[in-house]
């Protein structure tokens, strides 16, 4: 056709309107990631959908790897399980259980919160429905004590009914007369993981993973204090309010729970005006 080479392997230029967006599309990927640093291209794909951005997965993939935006790498391990304990044992009551609705199952695990010297630990209960954190206390020690405490502002804020099951690891602050008479009292069932099994309470772990990846480690937390302050922020602004959960179809944990007890209500009230 007489047409150089050069013409054949020409490509145009992108039109002014797609490079503004592409520029906007960068800027916005940028800033979940500095939010959400846990966030791979999914999630932030997911995100960007969830504002109405016109874009697909593959041109998100491809502007996250040209932004080399990575996931923050975890740091080593402490162990806070102490099963060496005299006080009873209970079995797993939840393998191969799926929850169905809130207040159902509910999971609690024991982490640690590095300072430049020493530790906070952080006790935590979370729905296994919703993955919601319903429950949270600090304290400088390992003692039996501040779990109770999250387990009580868990059953303040949700007043379970009797025979909601409460998991958790062999730890002694979970088999602790204090914790179980609290657990007792308001109908809950003991449940543990298999001892030296993690997988058994596995959606625990994988909040303060997140917890850790997203908040201490981009923080550096210098004294008692920063953690007093960031902790409940996170928790309640942060992981419950806004941060997009793959497990629960990409939307927070809130949103996930106002949306089923919603659906939840409305079958009631159809199955009731059956004849």
């Amino acid at each position: 056709m007489g047409l150089s080479k050069s013409s054949y392997y020409y490509q145009a230029h992108k039109p002014i309107e797609e490079q503004e967006f592409e520029e906007l599309l960068k800027k916005r990927i940028e800033a979940i990631a500095a939010e959400f640093p846990g966030y791979g291209q999914r999630r932030i794909y997911r995100q960007l959908r969830r504002e109405q951005y016109k874009v697909n997965h593959k041109r998100v993939e491809r502007l996250v790897r040209e932004q080399n935006l990575q996931c923050k790498q975890p740091r080593a391990y402490r162990v806070t399980t102490n099963s060496n304990h005299r006080f009873p044992r209970y079995p797993n009551l939840i393998k191969d259980i799926i929850p169905t609705r809130i207040n159902q199952i509910w999971v609690a695990d024991i982490t640690y919160i590095h300072l430049v010297r020493g530790f906070v630990y952080l006790a935590a209960i979370l729905d296994l429905f919703s993955r919601k954190v319903i429950g949270y206390a600090l304290s400088l020690s390992l003692d039996a004590s501040f779990a109770t405490e999250a387990l009580q502002m868990a059953i303040e804020r949700r007043c379970p009914a009797p025979g909601c099951i409460h998991h958790s690891d062999h730890g002694v602050q979970y088999a602790a007369t204090e914790y179980v008479d609290v657990l007792k009292e308001h109908g809950l069932i003991s449940s543990m993981a298999k001892q030296g099994s993690p997988y058994e309470n596995a959606k625990a772990e994988s909040f303060f993973k997140t917890f850790k990846y997203e908040e201490v480690h981009l923080n550096e937390y210098q004294t008692v204090d920063d953690v007093i302050e960031r902790t409940p922020y996170f928790i309640e602004q942060v992981y419950n309010a806004k941060r997009l959960h793959s497990s629960l179809g990409y939307v927070p944990p809130n949103e996930f729970e106002l949306l089923n007890v919603n659906d939840q209500v409305v079958e009631k009230l159809l199955s009731a005006t059956t004849i």
